[in-house]
């Protein structure tokens, strides 16, 4: 059932999808702890982990109504049937979705109880006892087991094929090969030399690709064809409009150098990254749609229907908030919001980082509210000044002797000033900060302990911003509004 509709949602919408569907909806409905639980348990895995999730449920559940099929066939179909109505609903909820999109779960619940028919008969099938030339005598099981054999291997070929024969995908994967992107009016600033400290386990300054942290709540990623894609601008101001990729690109764009961060990211945690972005600043956006008096909210929509809140003063003022469409120097990828999404500094992904956006809404905090704030999580989202040891790595061994510490430290929109680092209970004393490239990167730091003694020892650090605030000590959860406390980890000298 599931691959049958799966095999033909590959002819619809990626959203038609009933395995991604449910997907979503366990997704939609998870409580933050849970979220937090699962991404500090799987981390960036978390989405393949949800799947094998569904799928060993699917077959679980598949089995059970195979062994009531023995019982009643009739019940069993009626147990496919509530099935399908449910995955309908899971896909109808979405909200890209129409009437029309719930037609593969229809198709494969068709399906399902054709195959449940087809192997009841293989069941109770008779083959002729020696002897007894063509006359049937027993049931045959080896003819049953072939059968079950071929229905597996067929679900498998047809989810195999599902992930190929997309028009839509194929559609988009063409066109953003075909891209080229137009070269920025005002480029991002050379990096200074020495932003990049050179040891063991240190990450680039400028993430790559493959490696940035990837968030986001859609189980399946958009593929989304920029000849099809346009952004709605649209609520409490006094000029509605809709702006199409090839305006966008036309556009006075821009480069700049900004880190993202994950409010999900745990004190050491990994859930950041620092890019080379290129978009169209959203300021000059709001100017055009010119927002009325009143507004402090823009709500952004994604593709899939994901909802983020930020502030209107966060996406008007100086800082280079984007709708972006390169990320170090290509399209953006697929995963991270190909063809447009938005990038703010200082605020957290939840509340400002929107992939595959198509719609924005002037308003009101009091009138709106986004995807994350109905699940717990606090409406604004300001990134919380945070340092991080990134060598030597928790539990590692060393050499006695010189030990070298290293790691990053961010505050953006404000900039890192001082990073100190303190040995076991020892006193706090000043790293070396790698040169800075602006105030909405993170910046790297360096610490030589001398004369490590052997045994087993801890290392804290703290950061302090421009303006000399240090980092809070005061310890916090991801939930609901960004973790806080110093990172300690334990390291062994040899």
């Amino acid at each position: 059932m599931f691959a049958v509709a799966q095999l033909a949602s590959a002819f619809f919408k990626s959203a038609s999808s009933p395995f991604f569907a449910l997907g979503s909806a366990i997704i939609d409905l998870t409580p933050p702890w849970l979220k937090d639980f699962a991404i500090a348990t799987f981390g960036t895995n978390d989405k393949l982990a949800l799947f094998i999730s569904i799928g060993v449920a699917a077959a679980v559940l598949s089995a059970l109504i195979g062994l009531l099929a023995k019982r009643s066939f009739a019940l069993a179909c009626t147990a496919i049937i509530a099935l399908a109505l449910v995955l309908a609903s899971a896909v109808a909820a979405r909200a890209s979705t129409s009437l029309l999109d719930v037609v593969p779960t229809v198709l494969g619940a068709v399906a399902g109880i054709g195959a449940l028919h087809w192997l009841a008969r293989l069941a109770t099938a008779t083959v002729p006892e020696p002897g007894q030339g063509t006359a049937a005598a027993g049931p045959s099981r080896r003819i049953f087991l072939r059968g079950a054999v071929l229905s597996l291997a067929a679900a498998a070929l047809a989810t195999a094929v599902s992930t190929s024969v997309s028009a839509t995908r194929n559609m988009a994967v063409a066109a953003r090969n075909a891209l080229r992107l137009p070269a920025a009016r005002t480029k991002a600033k050379a990096l200074p030399e020495g932003v990049q400290i050179e040891e063991a386990n240190m990450p680039r300054f400028v993430t790559p690709n493959q490696d940035f942290y990837r968030i986001d709540t859609a189980l399946s990623v958009p593929q989304i064809d920029p000849n099809q894609w346009s952004l709605r601008v649209h609520g409490m101001v006094e000029n509605e409009f809709t702006i199409g990729f090839d305006e966008l690109l036309g556009e006075e764009l821009v480069e700049t150098y900004l880190t993202l961060t994950c409010v999900s990211n745990p004190v050491g945690g990994d859930l950041v990254g620092n890019a080379k972005w290129l978009g169209y600043p959203l300021r000059k956006v709001l100017e055009r749609a010119v927002p009325q008096a009143g507004a402090d909210m823009v709500l952004s929509t994604s593709h899939d229907g994901f909802s983020a809140s930020t502030p209107l003063q966060a996406l008007t003022d100086d800082r280079m908030a984007l709708l972006a469409i390169g990320m170090n120097g290509e399209p953006l990828p697929f995963d991270h919001g190909f063809p447009v999404r938005m990038v703010v500094p200082g605020l957290y992904g939840y509340v400002s980082a929107t992939k595959w956006v198509i719609d924005l809404e002037v308003t009101r905090f009091e009138d709106k509210a986004a995807y994350w704030t109905t699940r717990g999580w606090s409406e604004r989202g300001p990134i919380k000044m945070s340092s991080r040891i990134d060598t030597p790595r928790p539990f590692a061994e060393v050499p006695a002797g010189e030990v070298v510490l290293g790691g990053t430290a961010w505050a953006q929109t404000r900039g890192i000033s001082r990073v100190q680092v303190q040995i076991d209970d020892g006193p706090w004393e000043d790293a070396q900060l790698a040169a800075e490239a602006s105030l909405d990167t993170w910046r790297q730091w360096r610490f030589v302990w001398k004369d490590a003694a052997p045994g087993m020892h801890a290392a804290s650090v703290r950061a302090y911003d421009a303006q000399g605030k240090m980092q809070t000590r005061e310890k916090a959860n991801p939930v609901p509004n960004g973790a806080s406390g110093w990172q300690r980890l334990q390291f062994t000298v040899q």
